[in-house]
């Protein structure tokens, strides 16, 4: 076996046959750890997250989004059956190391499965270090431990931004997600979710937003801080809020007042209750309207496609 740091990839492998990996980045949660890597190609992850989902029991949930590739996962270790073009990549060992705040995921694949197991894999950003246990290339077997710095999830809701005369809220919260990043927080995405059309409170289409970062424990309270602070200095609304979910699991009564939000009205009060029930902050921003909305967003972050939805 071979520990190397990705500068000590970088150096000893130039072949012309490995393509770095942008970034790596893992979020814990208990026994779930969510896995975001963002792949050399631009749709070449679509064939890679199709095998892993076949070959891995370790993996609850996958997909493909440009070339931002997403796992969630059980923490444990089970044996892969590799089969080349059938099962011919996927996850065999999930664990964290609570001692020194890592994640280590093992990775195995066959060919050029096996080439983005470890050698392309670890020479992206956010990765500690990486233990070569097979180097792959050609028909061989590649397996690697990828270790990265132990994260956790973060998902702000947010709505009410805008007037009826001005604004527009999905580009305000992506443009508080970007300079959040640009102020070293690590940003992953943003998603629109439709809420009931027929509001008659509604500035327009009736979305609210949620933006979702990794963030290591001690980065939490300054994320929030600055997302209040930013939304304070470039609202148009005195009826802005925010919700705040931590971890990788969605709650089944958030994800039943998401659904209720889409499809017909709810109350301030109600979103009140539901966020005490469930110990989700919701903050008045310049005001306590936005709190629906700001809450409904974060029971349908994960689901895109329903999240779009209308339902009249």
């Amino acid at each position: 076996m071979e520990i190397l740091k990705p500068t000590d990839l970088k150096k000893k492998f130039n072949d012309p046959w490995i393509a770095p990996y942008e970034k790596v980045i893992t979020m814990a949660d208990n026994d779930l750890v969510e896995i975001v890597e963002y792949h050399p190609c631009i749709s070449g992850s679509h064939w890679l997250v199709n095998q892993y989902k076949n070959t891995s029991k370790l993996i609850l949930n996958a997909y493909r989004d440009g070339n931002k590739q997403v796992f969630l996962t059980k923490v444990g270790k089970e044996p892969l059956n590799l089969k080349a073009s059938v099962n011919a990549a996927g996850i065999e060992e999930v664990a964290i190391d609570d001692e020194n705040n890592t994640v280590k995921v093992v990775h195995s694949g066959l060919a050029g499965a096996g080439v983005g197991a470890g050698m392309c894999r670890g020479m992206g950003d956010g990765i500690k270090q990486v233990e070569i246990y097979e180097k792959g290339g050609g028909s061989k077997l590649g397996k690697a431990g990828v270790i990265t710095p132990k994260m956790e999830k973060v998902v702000i809701g947010i709505d009410d931004t805008d007037t009826k005369d001005e604004g527009a809220t999905w580009t305000m919260a992506h443009n508080v997600g970007i300079e959040l990043k640009k102020e070293g927080f690590e940003y992953l995405d943003h998603i629109i979710v439709q809420l009931y059309p027929h509001n008659p409170h509604k500035t327009q289409n009736c979305v609210s937003i949620a933006l979702t970062f990794a963030v290591f424990p001690e980065e939490k309270g300054k994320l929030i801080k600055r997302t209040i602070e930013l939304l304070k200095r470039d609202t148009l609304s005195d009826k802005t809020a925010i919700a705040i979910l931590n971890g990788l699991t969605i709650p089944q009564e958030l994800f039943e007042y998401s659904m209720k939000a889409k499809t017909g009205m709810v109350s301030v009060k109600e979103a009140e209750k539901v966020a005490k029930d469930l110990n989700i902050r919701l903050i008045a921003v310049t005001g306590n309207h936005g709190k629906i909305g700001a809450l409904a967003a974060l029971g349908l972050y994960n689901d895109p496609d329903e999240a779009v939805k209308v339902y009249y």
